[in-house]
């Protein structure tokens, strides 16, 4: 193959190469036009409509104010609650089973549940159970799962196992502290749940019973005169040795504290969570409303503007709607 040729092929190369990089510049430049003019389009219909937009607007937010009079009102508040007896999942699963009832709208048997009057079961609109979302492991809570979205493979964060969080949605803030009753006599409805919160309670005293006689034996004399017997043996036979290795009686200690930490353990268990349900933090009192003026604005107000946009271009393509429906 001649030079003349090689020189040709590479001036061939060059040549598709630097056509490529112009048809990428075209192609981009050809859509930077089309966003700028369709920006461009957008900003003056905007300006063009601008009145009935602001209209639109108005009429949203004094439908929202409406609807925030009409409405019954609703107070969101929440516990946080430590479940003894059985793991966090069983007890939210049974917690889940009353916002089956609200919706289904059976107050009897939310006044049955929560043992209250019934005038006060009425009064419940929402009642929700969620996780509690430790980040990184270290024990602190973070955030609460409100949409149910954690991954259960995570190996970062975990779902906290001691606590768990019941959201409620009341029309009056002052039946707050007569459904955290509710709550715990509802937990002891469960028969399964009391029986194995009583059997947790049985094998407490009997560790206590055992860790306490543990204790008193580790920290009486006998060792002391274990001890002193064993650096005093003396061979039975003349000529005769022993070999013994000296104790460390100060070891003695540790087995003794690693005791007490137990017993402090099983008397925390049974002093301070005695029942199914502990209350870690009561509900807090709302002071303004959840379904206030803002709560549907989020809604109507975007509604009503893009009900009024979605008008106003049909309106100003009339025509060539009207064209295409003739077509076909």
């Amino acid at each position: 193959m001649s030079k003349n040729s090689l020189s040709d092929e590479i001036r061939d190369d060059e040549i598709d190469l630097l056509e490529l990089f112009r048809s990428i510049g075209r192609t981009i430049m050809k859509w930077l036009r089309v966003i700028g003019t369709g920006l461009l389009v957008v900003i003056v219909f905007f300006i063009r409509n601008i009145i009935p937009l602001i209209f639109s607007v108005i009429i949203g937010a004094g439908l929202s104010y409406l609807l925030k009079w009409t409405t019954k009102p609703v107070y969101l508040s929440q516990i946080t609650l430590r479940s003894n007896a059985v793991p966090n999942a069983e007890m939210i699963s049974y917690f889940s089973k009353l916002s089956v009832l609200i919706k289904e709208e059976n107050y009897n048997g939310i006044s049955s549940s929560l043992s209250l009057p019934p005038d006060k079961a009425q009064m419940i609109s929402e009642i929700k159970a969620f996780w509690v979302i430790d980040n990184n492991k270290d024990k602190i809570p973070d955030y609460i799962d409100y949409r149910n979205r954690f991954n259960v493979y995570d190996t970062i964060n975990a779902r906290m196992q001691d606590r768990f969080v019941a959201e409620v949605s009341v029309s009056d803030p002052k039946t707050l502290p007569d459904i955290r009753d509710g709550f715990l006599l509802y937990s002891k409805q469960n028969i399964s749940f009391w029986e194995q919160n009583e059997f947790r309670l049985r094998k407490a005293d009997e560790l206590l019973t055992r860790l306490n006689y543990d204790i008193k034996q580790l920290d009486s004399l006998q060792k002391v005169k274990y001890f002193e017997e064993t650096r005093n043996r003396q061979p039975d036979k003349g000529g005769q040795m022993i070999f013994l290795q000296e104790p460390k009686t100060q070891l003695i200690y540790d087995d003794i504290y690693n005791l007490y930490e137990k017993k402090q353990t099983l008397d925390k268990e049974k002093d301070l969570y005695p029942d199914i349900l502990t209350v870690i933090s009561d509900f807090y009192q709302p002071v303004k409303r959840h379904n206030g003026g803002s709560y549907y604005g989020k809604v109507v107000i975007p509604a009503c503007f893009g009900l009024t946009l979605i008008f106003l271009v049909i309106r100003k393509n009339r025509k060539k709607i009207h064209e295409l429906l003739k077509k076909y």
